[in-house]
């Protein structure tokens, strides 16, 4: 069943009245941010950032998507919502991980037209891991570019040297560096799809402009976080 039927069958609350605490309770969650150890509670990524680079953990990055309902026919923003990835409206976030997959931070949320590295990089990424300490910041080809902006504290699948006729062992170099590579990153789609279990990434149902956080409250319900509310 339904649990706003059944709520409102038990309890004889209102659906809009849920909504409307649901909508009250989100911020004051993402506020909370994320307890890693005993007194040190995360809220921003530069936060995350410099808790990485004092604990020496590597971090990895990635961005994920949920879908959301199509625009009204007309509307001037339509077109922004389509994801070049996967040709559907959604949103997305980018989600950082420890080196275990447990979740550090997920972002607000962009339009899904909005590029995996321009969302990074307006979320400052460029800049923290330069200014800030030594940290080591994995992430998917997605984010090639970032490495060089910020002096290789983002790492990224190797280039190729011949993008045509490359001679058969620069092939498998090439490839057993990509496989090192996604083996150590692996780990964030773990975290994601922890997050899809637990209905954190479901799909957004509600008004487009009111999904700038829908993930990072709702953590609160996943064990791999550590969340304290």
């Amino acid at each position: 069943m339904n649990p706003f039927a059944a709520t409102r069958q038990v309890q004889g609350v209102d659906r809009s009245t849920i909504t409307r605490a649901i909508g009250e309770v989100r911020p004051l969650l993402a506020e909370r941010g994320c307890t890693v150890t005993a007194g040190a509670r995360l809220r921003t990524l530069a936060e995350v950032v410099d808790h990485l680079g004092e604990s020496g953990k590597t971090g990895i990055i990635d961005g994920t998507e949920i879908r959301v309902r199509r625009p009204a026919v007309g509307r001037r923003d339509r077109d922004r919502f389509i994801s070049g990835k996967s040709k559907q409206n959604a949103i997305k976030a980018m989600v950082l991980t420890d080196g275990d997959g447990r979740v550090l931070f997920c972002s607000p949320t962009r339009p899904g037209s909005c590029a995996d590295i321009t969302h990074a990089r307006q979320l400052g990424l460029v800049k923290l891991p330069a200014d800030g300490p030594a940290v080591e910041i994995l992430a998917d080809a997605g984010y090639q570019g970032l490495g060089a902006q910020t002096g290789g504290r983002v790492v990224t699948p190797p280039h190729r040297k011949f993008k045509k006729n490359a001679p058969d062992w620069c092939e498998e170099m090439h490839e057993r560096q990509r496989k090192a590579h996604s083996s150590r990153r692996i780990r964030v789609e773990h975290g994601i799809a922890h997050l899809k279990n637990w209905r954190a990434l479901a799909r957004h149902l509600g008004r487009r402009e009111h999904g700038a956080t829908p993930f990072r409250p709702s953590l609160a319900c996943s064990p791999i976080s550590r969340l304290q509310t």
